[in-house]
C-alpha cells in the first residue's frame, strides 16, 4: 500500500527539516555541547515541525553511537523510534488524555530508569489542553526531575499553559514556513516522485497551505490524485477553488473606474465558473496588501516576479487611503460571508460596499464618475510643456503627469517630483529624500521613456535627490496639502456651526475631528 506523502516524507534528521533553521542551529549546539535541558517546549502553528522535532530529539538523546546532533538513523534505537516502538519514548496526546489520572500514571513511570535507552523521553502534545490539576501534577517532576528523565511538549496555544510550567522549560516559537520554501520542498519530492508538475500549481498549493508543511503534502496527494498522476496548475486551481488572478485585476480596474456595472459583471462570470466567493475575497485581500506593499516599499515585490507588472498597474491607480479601506471592506466581508443569504449577494455586497465607500478625491484623473466612462487622454504637446514656464510651474507639472497616461509606480515617481528648470532639449527634476525609495530604475526608465515618446528622442530627463523633506511642491505634496486644508476647513465649518457650538457648551458634547470628511 502507498505511503502518504505526509509520512513517507516527514525528515528524520535535523538537516531535513524545511523553515526552522533558527531552532535546529540551537538545539544542534546545545547537543554538540551536551548542554542538555530537562524540559522543551514548542509552539507553533499545525504542521510546522514540532512533533517531528521532538522524535529527532529523542533520536540525539538515545543513538547508541552517543548523544549527538546527528543521529545515525541505522541503530535499534533510531529505528525502532522512527517506526513507533521505542520503548523508553512516551507519548501523550493531551487533547484526549488531559486528566489528572493519566498525567499520574505517566508520571509513576518516570521515576524508573529506562529500559533499554539512555533517557526515557515524554513527548505530551497539545499540552495546553491538560486539566490544572494535571499541570499541577506534572510540576512536581518539572521542579525535581529524575536525571534520566526529558520532557518535550509541544502546543499551538502557549499562552494557555501556566507560568510555572513555562518557566522550567526553554522554549522554542516555530514559525510558519515561507512559501517559497514549502515550493521548493515540494518540487523536490515530486522530483524524486517521478511525477510531472506544473511550477504555478505549486504556488497555488504553498500559498493554499498558510505555511504548514504538513497541509502542502496532503494538499499534493489530493492534487496527484485529482490530476491523474500530474499535477497541473488548472486542476489545482478546481481542487482548491482558487479565483483566476485575471478575475481579480478585472474587479481591481472596475474599483478604479467606478463601474458598479464591471464589477457584478466580473462576480456573473465567476459564478458561472462556480468559483468559491469566500475564496474570492481571500485572494483580493492578498492582492490588496500587495498592492499596499508595492506602494510603501516597492522592492518588497520582487523584479522577478511574475505579478509585478500588472502589480504596478493597478498601485498607480489608487491612493493609499483607497487600498487601506478596501482592505477592511475585504476582511469583513470575508467574515461577514457566512450571514449573506447566499455567498454571491454577500460578495457583491462587498464589493458594492467599496464602490459606496471609497474616497471622492482618490485615483488618476483617467477614472470615471460612477455609470460614465473615463474620457480620452488628451495629447501632451510642446505648448503645454512651455505652461511650465510661469510662477505655478509644479502645477504645470501635474497636467503634463495626467496626459502622459502614466501608470503604476512611474506615475507615483513622477507626481512626487518637482520640476526645477527645462527648455525644449532638457527637463531636470528634482525629488525629495525621503521619497529616495521611489528612483528605482525601472520606474525612472518608464518615467524618462514616457517624456521622451511625447516630446522626442531627443529630450534629456535627470532627476536628483534634493535635499527637502517631503513638504516641497511637488503635485503629490500640493494635492496633500490642498487635502489637508480642505480637511482644517471642514473641521473649522463644523466647530463654527451654531448647533455643534450649543451641544459642545450646554451637553459636554466632543468633536471627533477623524470622522469629519470635507464635502466635495
Amino acid at each position: 500500500m502507498t505511503q502518504v506523502l505526509a509520512r513517507k516524507w516527514r525528515p528524520r534528521i535535523f538537516s531535513e527539516l524545511v523553515g526552522q533553521e533558527h531552532v535546529v542551529r540551537a538545539l544542534t549546539n546545545a547537543l554538540q555541547m551536551q548542554r542538555l535541558h530537562h524540559a522543551y517546549l514548542f509552539t507553533g502553528t499545525r504542521g510546522v515541525g514540532k512533533t517531528t522535532l521532538a522524535r529527532i530529539i529523542a533520536k540525539a538523546l538515545n543513538c547508541e553511537t552517543g548523544v549527538t546532533a546527528e543521529p545515525c538513523g541505522k541503530c535499534a534505537a533510531c529505528t525502532e523510534i522512527d517506526a513507533g516502538r521505542f520503548v523508553d519514548l512516551l507519548e501523550l496526546d493531551a487533547a484526549s488524555n488531559r486528566g489528572i489520572a493519566e498525567m499520574t500514571t505517566l508520571l509513576e513511570q518516570a521515576v524508573y530508569a529506562p529500559t533499554i535507552g539512555r533517557f526515557k523521553v515524554y513527548i505530551i502534545d497539545e499540552v495546553h489542553q491538560l486539566t490544572t490539576h494535571a499541570f499541577n501534577a506534572m510540576l512536581k517532576t518539572l521542579e525535581e526531575p529524575p536525571p534520566h528523565v526529558k520532557f518535550i511538549l509541544a502546543t499551538t496555544e502557549p499562552q494557555k499553559i501556566p507560568v510555572t510550567v513555562l518557566s522550567r522549560c526553554l522554549q522554542f516559537n516555530l514559525k510558519q514556513i515561507p512559501q517559497p520554501q514549502i515550493k521548493a520542498q515540494l518540487q523536490k519530492i515530486l522530483d524524486a516522485e517521478g511525477v510531472g508538475f506544473e511550477s504555478p500549481a505549486l504556488a497555488l498549493l504553498a500559498r493554499a497551505a498558510q505555511g504548514s508543511m504538513r497541509d502542502s503534502l496532503s494538499l499534493l496527494d489530493q492534487a496527484i490524485a485529482h490530476g491523474g498522476g500530474r499535477v497541473e496548475e488548472a486542476a489545482v486551481r478546481a481542487m482548491l477553488g482558487v479565483v483566476d488572478q485575471t478575475y481579480l485585476y478585472a474587479i481591481m480596474r472596475a474599483l478604479a473606474a467606478r463601474d458598479g456595472a464591471g464589477l457584478i459583471a466580473e462576480a456573473d462570470r465567476m459564478a458561472d465558473r462556480s468559483l468559491s466567493f469566500e475564496m474570492a475575497l481571500q485572494n483580493l485581500g492578498i492582492m490588496l496588501h500587495r498592492l499596499a506593499l508595492l506602494q510603501a516599499v516597492p522592492g518588497a515585490v520582487g523584479a522577478d516576479d511574475p505579478d509585478r507588472g500588472m502589480l504596478e498597474e493597478l498601485a498607480g491607480s489608487f491612493d493609499a487611503e483607497d487600498l487601506q479601506l478596501y482592505y477592511q471592506i475585504a476582511l469583513q466581508g470575508r467574515n461577514d460571508i457566512g450571514l449573506a443569504p447566499d455567498d454571491y449577494a454577500g460578495f457583491t455586497m462587498t464589493l458594492l460596499r467599496m464602490l459606496a465607500f471609497a474616497p471622492e478625491h482618490s485615483g488618476t484623473a483617467a477614472r470615471a464618475a460612477p455609470g460614465r466612462a473615463a474620457g480620452p487622454l488628451v495629447p501632451v504637446t510642446p505648448a503645454v510643456l512651455a505652461e511650465s514656464k510661469k510662477n505655478d510651474s509644479n502645477a504645470a507639472w501635474g497636467k503634463i503627469i495626467e496626459q502622459l497616461g502614466l501608470s503604476g509606480m512611474a506615475r507615483v515617481l513622477a507626481q512626487h517630483c518637482e520640476l526645477v528648470s527645462r527648455d525644449e532639449t532638457r527637463i531636470e527634476l528634482t525629488i525629495a529624500k525621503v521619497h529616495e525609495r521611489l528612483l528605482d530604475k525601472p520606474y525612472q526608465d518608464k518615467l524618462k521613456a514616457v517624456l521622451q515618446q511625447r516630446f522626442g528622442a531627443a529630450l534629456r530627463i535627470t532627476i536628483s535627490i534634493g535635499t527637502g523633506d517631503g513638504n516641497g511642491n511637488s503635485p503629490a505634496e500640493l494635492a496633500d496639502r490642498e487635502k489637508q486644508q480642505r480637511q482644517a476647513r471642514a473641521v473649522a465649518a463644523i466647530e463654527q456651526d451654531p448647533f455643534v457650538r450649543e451641544l459642545v457648551e450646554n451637553f459636554d458634547a466632543r468633536i471627533i475631528e477623524s470622522t469629519i470628511k470635507p464635502t466635495q
